[in-house]
């Protein structure tokens, strides 16, 4: 008996996925548990195993296509079994073709939306891609299946507007996923972001007494006391409720060529700087070569971002969904300061805070960044 395989959410958030490769073709057995399809979501390429053992009898798209969770992703029976989808058409009666399902049977996730002309089928997907790109879906006239409308046709509404040469190029699931939540997180959280600068003596002379780690373990184990003496920058936001959370599971911002990741270093209180820093390494390596894991990409308490390893200085760091702050450190660099009324050179670290003022005030979040900086220019404790 055939057995239909539905996108499984294997990450948190996940709502599509984009097929990169089938590693079994329609015809070919598989085994249980086999590699049977490469696909890219949430920030991470993954092989999903098939469930059972048989013969691939569908493939719920071609590579390239892009599905969404609980959509058929493929049917494996057996030798020589045929398999008729569920929404196909009993004989004699013909199915409407703005009814036929993209890919498995999605009617039941399709919004229907009414214009002047004609009523046309809009997946939730495409309307958030319409309302993030200002397009007013019920002046498209769709090119789709009895005119549903498409990707593409929301995307040329707005090319229509260029008076000039374009280049189009499709984002890839990683840069919508970032997009998307970016998005989200700077409708709902309402930021403050704070500067200030550190002087980076202390901390780069431990690092180079330590061989040259990465910094952001140096700035990590500087940055732990505080958010025990700030719960409010270690928490979450759940409806009226602020929940502290007793976890120190710092995220690290990585540059990929995908895009801006964040890593995360579970338990860091427990760690020290060699084991920190080993940690962060490898994370930075798996975020680049798409080896990560999706639990080694989300789920951080509080992040920090180093963006000053790109040449950059202050920024407006955007708070991650599900945290209440984020700290961008930027490129020291020495500058004229005035210590002690005389103008000398110091090399100065930019620091902006970002935190959420829907819990953290003005004068806590300038408290916080206050003492992180004075925890940078600290001198190393054995």
């Amino acid at each position: 008996m055939a057995t239909e395989f539905h996108l499984p959410d294997i990450g948190e958030g996940l709502t599509e996925a984009v097929i990169v490769e089938w590693h079994v073709a329609v015809g070919e057995t598989v085994s249980m548990d086999a590699p049977l399809v490469e696909v890219e979501t949430d920030k991470a390429v993954v092989d999903i195993p098939s469930p059972v053992a048989g013969v691939l009898l569908h493939q719920g798209g071609a590579e390239g296509d892009t599905i969404e969770v609980e959509a058929l992703l493929a049917v494996v029976g057996e030798a020589g079994e045929t398999w008729t989808p569920r929404s196909a058409a009993p004989a004699g009666e013909v199915a409407s073709a703005a009814a036929a399902p993209i890919v498995g049977s999605i009617d039941h996730s399709v919004e229907v939306v009414t214009t002047p002309a004609e009523r046309v089928r809009l997946l939730p997907m495409l309307r958030r891609l319409a309302d993030e790109l200002g397009v007013d879906v019920e002046r498209i006239a769709g090119t789709g299946p009895g005119g549903r409308i498409t990707e593409d046709d929301i995307r040329n509404a707005v090319a229509t507007s260029d008076m000039g040469p374009v280049r189009r190029e499709r984002m890839s699931a990683v840069r919508r996923t970032i997009a998307r939540r970016l998005a989200q997180s700077w409708r709902e959280i309402p930021h403050v972001t704070v500067y200030d600068e550190a002087d980076a003596a202390a901390v780069l002379a431990e690092r180079a007494s330590l061989g040259k780690p990465p910094l952001e373990a140096l700035l990590v184990t500087r940055l732990l006391p505080l958010l025990v003496e700030y719960p409010e920058f270690n928490a979450t936001l759940q409806g009226d409720e602020i929940v502290h959370k007793l976890h120190y599971d710092i995220g690290i911002a990585v540059d990929t060529p995908e895009g801006l990741m964040v890593t995360v270093v579970r338990d860091a209180g427990e760690r020290g700087v060699a084991e920190l820093s080993s940690e962060i390494s490898r994370l930075a390596a798996a975020a680049r070569n798409r080896t990560a894991t999706p639990d080694e990409l989300r789920g951080q308490t509080f992040t920090i971002s180093n963006i000053g390893a790109v040449g950059g200085r202050y920024g407006t760091p955007i708070i991650p969904l599900g945290t209440t702050a984020i700290l961008s450190v930027g490129r020291a660099v020495p500058r004229p300061v005035v210590r002690e009324g005389e103008i000398v050179v110091a090399t100065e670290m930019p620091l902006s805070l970002s935190y959420d003022h829907r819990v953290i005030d003005g004068g806590t979040g300038r408290a916080f960044l206050g003492a992180l900086v004075r925890a940078f220019e600290a001198p190393a404790t054995a």
